[in-house]
């Protein structure tokens, strides 16, 4: 045997041993997933502010983000189910609302949305007016809005004296700088005196 072949026969079994090694290194590159820095209720913030700056799209995605990690998470499905709403996806946005109240069947928001969906359909008003019913009952800041969406579904309904009824509660409880709510309470009343 030549010297050259020993040389490299002994190279063969020197790299040969080094690579057996290899695995035991620490120092090789590891794969990890990145784990969102985000929790659910962050994700919903900024979505909210996302969609207050009428980025729907990054809002949609938020939301979403935050479903990720609480599935049924109700701000996160209320917000996609109003998101859907506002575009004229109503059939989406029940999808979204009914989520929640597979959860939670008291829940004020999506009892209310889901029936302000049936309503714009102008379908399903009775069960529009059960859902209405049932986000009243909870009370809190949402009532007046309620009391909305209640006098329109009476309007729809041809109820014109429980509407005015409705109409005249949300008034009261609505709160004087609240001008969205007032601009909408106004025009309920404008719909009223037509009928």
């Amino acid at each position: 045997m030549s010297p050259v072949n020993g040389y490299v026969r002994a190279s063969a079994v020197l790299l040969f041993l080094c690579l057996l090694q290899l695995p035991a290194c620490s120092s090789l590159p590891r794969m990890s997933v990145p784990r969102d820095p985000l929790t659910a209720e962050e994700h919903v913030a900024l979505g909210t502010a996302y969609e207050a700056q009428g980025l729907k799209d990054l809002a949609v995605r938020e939301f979403q983000a935050a479903l990720e990690q609480r599935k049924d998470y109700p701000p996160a499905l209320i917000s996609l189910g109003n998101l859907f709403f506002d575009a004229g996806a109503l059939a989406e946005a029940e999808t979204y609302y009914r989520r929640v109240l597979e959860a939670d069947s008291s829940q004020p928001s999506a009892n209310n949305n889901l029936a302000m969906v049936y309503l714009q359909r102008g379908e399903r008003l009775g069960e529009a007016e059960r859902l209405a019913r049932t986000a009243l009952e909870q009370g809190g800041p949402l009532k007046p809005y309620v009391l909305d969406t209640l006098a329109n579904i009476y309007l729809r309904q041809g109820r014109p004296r429980k509407a005015e009824e409705a109409l005249d509660e949300a008034e009261a409880l609505a709160p004087p700088n609240n001008t969205t709510l007032r601009a909408r309470l106004t025009k309920t009343r404008q719909e009223l005196t037509q009928h």
